[in-house]
């Protein structure tokens, strides 16, 4: 994954550099690990949580956190996926405690009036992202077959083989980003993307020089646009990250007869 560094372009405060860093919700738990002392070097972290305004989280950050069905049912398709892959899941894994964390996301009351003004329901996004991978699955020829998965299904590496797989799909996300934007922007990324550069201006404002925003990859285009027409700013650096290990595991004997279905 991307962790983009931007700086201002122009005028006083071109001291200030904000760091994008896509947050991979299920992922090898090194690349939390490694998260956690990043977010350390960091005057302050925003990152996502659809919660009360302000929230601060001990520690992991548990579903109840969240508030509303809907959510928790994504968090509970993350940790089917967590569990097929066997990668470890972001809220289990980095350290919301931190001092320098800051919450910058809507509240589930917000998130319904905003779907509710958007004339929007979880039923219709999922319709909308079903269609999608259908038109996806129609027009790419390297999509993943029935056959490829019982395959991966069935191997010796199947963590490894799924999580190509896996991965192979999630590497085409700007069709996503469409469908779910619309003409208008949808609550699920626009309206949420406006909460973190509000909160980003208000940190900035305190002072601060050195930021980072931690959300969800499907973000960072609307979030980089952002900081490019109101913020001022323009890219400096990316540094790329692995989240995942997909190489080829060497196994013994032992372990291949164990690893057998």
């Amino acid at each position: 994954m991307a962790n983009a560094r931007y700086i201002k372009n122009y005028g006083a405060a071109n001291n200030v550099s904000v760091d994008l860093i896509s947050a991979v919700h299920i992922a090898d738990k090194s690349y939390y690990e490694n998260l956690n002392e990043l977010f350390k070097t960091y005057d302050v972290v925003l990152y996502e949580l659809v919660a009360p305004e302000g929230t601060r989280v001990g520690g992991n950050v548990e579903d109840k956190n969240t508030g509303g069905k809907n959510i928790s049912l994504i968090t509970s398709l993350q940790r089917g996926m967590q569990n097929v892959l066997g990668l470890t899941f972001q809220l289990d894994e980095v350290d919301y405690s931190a001092s320098n964390f800051v919450h910058a996301d809507i509240s589930p009351t917000d998130f319904k009036r905003s779907m509710a003004e958007k004339g929007e329901s979880f039923l219709s996004m999922f319709l909308k992202l079903w269609l999608v991978g259908m038109q996806q699955q129609t027009a790419n020829k390297s999509a993943a077959t029935d056959a490829q998965l019982l395959l991966a299904l069935f191997s010796p590496t199947r963590e490894r083989d799924l999580k190509v797989i896996a991965a192979q799909q999630f590497i085409q996300i700007r069709p996503t980003i469409d469908a779910l934007e619309g003409e208008n922007g949808s609550t699920i990324i626009t309206t949420r993307n406006l909460k973190a550069l509000q909160i980003l201006r208000q940190e900035i404002e305190k002072g601060h020089k050195k930021l980072a925003i931690f959300y969800g990859a499907a973000h960072m285009p609307g979030i980089e646009e952002g900081l490019i027409e109101e913020f001022g700013m323009k890219l400096d650096q990316i540094n790329w990250v692995d989240g995942w290990d997909l190489r080829v595991p060497v196994m013994t004997p032992k372990a291949a007869v164990k690893n057998a279905p």
